[in-house]
């Protein structure tokens, strides 16, 4: 049985409300990466992260949601843990946290997930954080050395 030539126009239509209804704007996921230098993150080096971009005029600013915390290191990377000191700001308070962030298990296998000589390890800080994602997210490194070095990439993010 054929249809109707006249019915094809009105079903393409209707494809492309439904297609463009899903397309709504659902809730924003906040996240910033930022690259470390080649030589090596300094000890005294903090890096400030702004979940928000602040390009966009309809950011939020105090969310309640999942904190995570993402470093992406080389096969290089000559320890088995990572310790980081994690400051951020909510509502009238400032909250800081320290991270014993475990890379490799106790056989020296890298945790992370990734191919070649890089691994990506995230770990959730906190499960609900109260945070002005338009102020930075602080990290920084507290190993017991002057600079650290293989770890490609530091990241947080703040999501649904």
């Amino acid at each position: 049985m054929q249809r109707p030539l006249h019915l094809i126009p009105a079903m393409l239509l209707a494809c492309l409300l439904a297609i463009a209804a899903g397309c709504g704007r659902g809730g924003r996921d906040y996240s910033r990466w930022t690259h470390l230098p080649a030589e090596g993150w300094a000890y005294g080096d903090t890096l400030m992260l702004v979940p928000a971009d602040t390009a966009l005029a309809d950011n939020d600013s105090l969310v309640s949601r999942p904190l995570r915390l993402g470093v992406v290191h080389t096969s290089a990377y000559p320890y088995s843990n990572l310790w980081l000191e994690v400051t951020y700001r909510g509502d009238h308070k400032v909250y800081r946290d320290t991270v014993n962030l475990t890379l490799a298990d106790v056989y020296g296998r890298w945790i992370g997930k990734g191919f070649g000589s890089y691994y990506q390890r995230e770990v959730l800080l906190t499960p609900e954080a109260d945070i002005d994602v338009r102020r930075p997210v602080a990290v920084r490194h507290i190993m017991r050395l002057d600079t650290l070095r293989h770890i490609d990439r530091i990241g947080i993010s703040v999501e649904e």
